[in-house]
């Protein structure tokens, strides 16, 4: 069973149960944001291995959130995995050159989808060794 723990940040609540949803499936542990600042906060207090993150929302939107977190020594080596009805290439481009996002997953996506670009950032930083040592 997987271990890490995903943020899950996002200004609708709706979208946070469903999301939450295919995680715990997963065997992920998440903890959930509702907005950028409480996203910032919440960081720092819980280390988590993985941010998933929307970008439109009314305190602090994602890129500002994701680039303050990846331009800090503290948090820069936190994946973060964008997921937001933003799905042009100016938006992608975004994520990528502004908020030095590691990926960008437009809504709406399956479970399918969303648990398969988590697996994919935790293992580019190789935060998955503890669970494939476990599958092993």
């Amino acid at each position: 069973m997987k271990k890490s723990k995903i943020l899950l940040v996002d200004d609708e609540p709706d979208i946070i149960y469903l999301v939450r949803r295919f995680l715990e499936r997963e065997g992920y542990n998440v903890v959930e944001a509702y907005g950028g600042r409480e996203a910032l906060r919440k960081t720092v207090q819980e280390q988590p291995d993985l941010i998933l993150l929307d970008v439109m929302m009314p305190d602090l939107d994602g890129w500002d959130v994701s680039r303050t977190l990846k331009t800090d020594d503290g948090t820069q080596h936190i994946p973060i995995v964008m997921l937001t009805v933003r799905a042009s290439f100016d938006s992608q481009q975004k994520s990528f050159e502004y908020a030095y996002a590691d990926a960008h997953l437009a809504k709406p996506a399956s479970g399918k989808e969303i648990v398969s670009a988590v697996d994919s950032a935790l293992k580019n930083t190789g935060r998955d060794i503890e669970v494939a040592q476990l599958a092993a």
